[in-house]
């Protein structure tokens, strides 16, 4: 929120001042204790053997925090956790990236860390779903699956000597299509139990990657590859040979419906919203500001929702929700 930027005239400026006010007192009061800044120091008892980690330092017999953030404790060990750091991936993360390359037996995914990531061809399934051993073969297809620009979805597998590895070994992973994908600061994201939203009531799917890469695309239905025959496979590797044959049904189960991609870029709106004031993403605050944005008495068009105006709206209403929670 510190490089909010917006034309707002004196109206607006006064209730967008008054909405951020009130959410920093209710933000700020639970953490005021373990909110440090540069040279704040750290209260410690060093009787315990203690073990300084990330974000500190020793100065004149203090524990004083080099970086802004929130101090943390395990056990012995004390450090600050940095609010606004870059990505720092963790086995098990749902991450979505870019293919940017295409080498051999793996590809190379940018998504949004210092390094760029792989995806082994073996690290993931096969377009026929079969459980085999990888052959020359398909090394060369390798661009039938995935290639340069393409956007896809992933879990991250580990670190190992040439980098971060990906796996894509279920259904629910692989490429995106029909869609946004929107870049916002990766601490906005938090690491939940379910990262794969289907938005029913709008027709869209939500992927909300720890990675701070968000898609918005139309929904798909996750078919199991497994249980289908050798004969279904031999009629879809014919249909996609004869891709420039199509019939007016196929043309039509290929077109996404106006009011789908209009679904889709007023969400994207919302995140983009939610995303420059520095609100914390998730599905039900995102799903708030979409209804908030329709439920107008003039419903907010979907390019006016970039305007100021909406930018205070979302801010109050988030100020009036955060202070209706606590008092429960």
């Amino acid at each position: 929120m510190r490089g909010l930027q917006l034309s707002l005239n004196q109206t607006q400026k006064v209730r967008l001042q008054r909405a951020l006010e009130k959410l920093e007192s209710l933000s700020s009061k639970p953490n005021s204790n373990a909110s440090v800044i540069v040279a704040d120091s750290i209260p410690v008892n060093h009787e315990d053997g203690l073990l300084k980690g990330h974000g500190t330092s020793e100065v004149n017999g203090e524990v004083v925090a080099t970086v802004c953030g929130v101090v943390e404790r395990v056990n012995k060990l004390v450090y600050v956790r940095s609010l606004r750091a870059r990505y720092k991936p963790e086995v098990g993360d749902i991450i979505v990236g870019r293919v940017i390359e295409v080498a051999p037996k793996r590809w190379r995914v940018e998504i949004n860390y210092s390094h760029d990531a792989v995806l082994m061809l073996s690290s993931m399934n096969l377009p026929d779903g079969i459980q085999r051993r990888r052959t020359a073969l398909d090394e060369l297809n390798m661009r039938t699956i995935f290639e340069e620009n393409d956007v896809i979805c992933a879990e991250v597998r580990g670190f190992q000597y040439d980098g971060l590895h990906l796996q894509a070994r279920s259904q629910k992973y692989g490429k995106l299509g029909r869609g946004q994908m929107l870049t916002v600061p990766p601490y906005l994201v938090k690491r939940r139990k379910q990262h794969f939203h289907n938005l029913e009531k709008y027709g869209i799917d939500l992927i909300l990657g720890c990675n701070g890469f968000i898609w918005v695309g139309e929904h798909v239905e996750v078919t199991d590859d497994m249980v289908v025959d050798q004969v279904n496979n031999s009629e879809q590797q014919t249909a996609k040979a004869d891709k420039k044959i199509l019939s007016p049904e196929e043309q039509e189960r290929s077109y996404t419906p106006q009011e789908t991609r209009e679904n889709i870029c007023r969400t994207a709106n919302a995140i983009r919203v939610l995303s420059t004031l520095g609100f914390n993403i998730t599905v039900e605050v995102i799903m708030d500001t979409v209804e908030l944005s329709i439920s107008l008495k003039q419903q907010v068009p979907i390019h006016e929702m970039l305007g100021a105006e909406f930018y205070v709206l979302v801010a109050e209403k988030e100020a009036a929700r955060r202070s209706l929670t606590k008092k429960k």
